[in-house]
């Protein structure tokens, strides 16, 4: 198969279907790397309304350096992976350190910055600078392990490393933001998971996979990531006009966002053992209550599943709660950032 048929069959077909989204009308740097952070983690659909939202209140680099971590994870809030909003921010401030507030040029210099790795890095340089670096995400891994049949697990090191080599030597050094884009945008539109129309995707001719019925076959992973069950108890204190919150610290999920007193346990708990738990009485002690339950979900991240219940406590005396945990008016609840989880319980309030 010649390379340039590839890439010539994939460009006509991208300048054709291409979807038109704002962050392929501009080679701004800082704007292509808020929009791949974003949809690293969430779907084009979704990510657009909090890329718009993000860019309208951080412009560019030099405002999220500026701005408080708590306002950056407060816009964040509802994509999830809080690390990515935590690092964008530690780049930024890189950036306005380093690089005199001005985006760097160099793929070398883009790699170094907090929380760019590879993928994200080749973007930026492809699509602000059209330097010719092959992006490989998801939808890549799918379109070249089905068109080329390649048997190698794309979850380990060796699958990174043949698939990065081959999509290095199938990039087209004089449009390789385009190919980059078109490569992406047909793994996404057309080569999708399951049951994709092979017989309308412009690569059909060459694509072995589709040639030997196989398309179902790929990409081969080697395995399934462990995950971890986790059981959360919030509290929802209520009380004349006021609740109590704290800042999760440790590097942990969630770390720097806010949450309700929480206790966990190694497995599920019902309230009469809760109630007794030595975890439960350093929050509450012998205080009187009424306890009931707002709420209940599991809430699946990529490597822990965490089994939420959230009370609601009305204390019938005042509250004195340990070191950490802050007295705040009900009415200013939704000024902090907290995690997707919470922010369902608080809707229900």
């Amino acid at each position: 198969m010649s390379d340039f048929l590839l890439s010539t069959l994939l460009l006509d077909w991208y300048r054709i279907h291409r979807r038109e989204l704002p962050w392929r009308e501009t080679q701004d740097p800082y704007k292509i790397w808020i929009s791949e952070i974003i949809l690293q983690q969430t779907r084009v659909q979704q990510g657009l309304e909090y890329y718009n939202r993000f860019i309208l209140r951080f412009p560019d680099i030099k405002a999220l350096a500026a701005a408080p971590l708590e306002e950056v994870l407060k816009y964040w809030q509802g994509l999830g992976y809080y690390s990515r909003a935590r690092n964008l921010h530690a780049a930024a401030i890189q950036v306005a350190t380093l690089f005199d507030g001005v985006f760097p040029k160099t793929y070398e210099d883009i790699l170094a910055l907090k929380g760019i790795g590879t993928y994200t890095a080749a973007a930026i340089a492809s699509f602000a600078y059209d330097l010719p670096y092959a992006v490989i995400d998801g939808n890549v891994y799918r379109v070249l392990s089905r068109v080329f049949a390649l048997p190698t697990p794309i979850d380990t090191g060796r699958g990174k490393k043949d698939f990065q080599q081959l999509a290095d030597s199938l990039i087209d050094p004089r449009h390789p933001a385009l190919h980059n884009q078109a490569m992406m945008e047909l793994g996404a539109l057309q080569c999708i998971p399951v049951n994709p129309d092979c017989s309308l995707c412009p690569l059909h001719s060459i694509c072995v996979a589709a040639a030997t019925r196989t398309v179902a076959d790929y990409p081969v992973k080697q395995g399934k990531t462990k995950v971890r069950d986790r059981w959360f108890h919030y509290f929802y204190i209520e009380q004349d006009g006021f609740t109590f919150i704290r800042q999760r610290t440790a590097k942990d999920i969630w770390s720097h966002l806010y949450e309700f007193p929480l206790v966990e346990t190694e497995a599920r708990t019902d309230t009469a053992q809760l109630v007794l738990s030595d975890d439960f009485l350093k929050l509450f002690g012998n205080m009187q209550l009424t306890m009931e339950i707002i709420m209940e979900r599991k809430h699946i991240l990529s490597h822990q599943h965490i089994h939420a219940v959230f009370y609601r406590i009305v204390p019938l005396q005042p509250v004195s709660l340990p070191q950490g945990y802050l007295r705040i008016p009900l009415a200013e609840l939704d000024n902090y950032p907290v995690s997707r989880l919470t922010h369902l319980c608080i809707e229900q309030l």
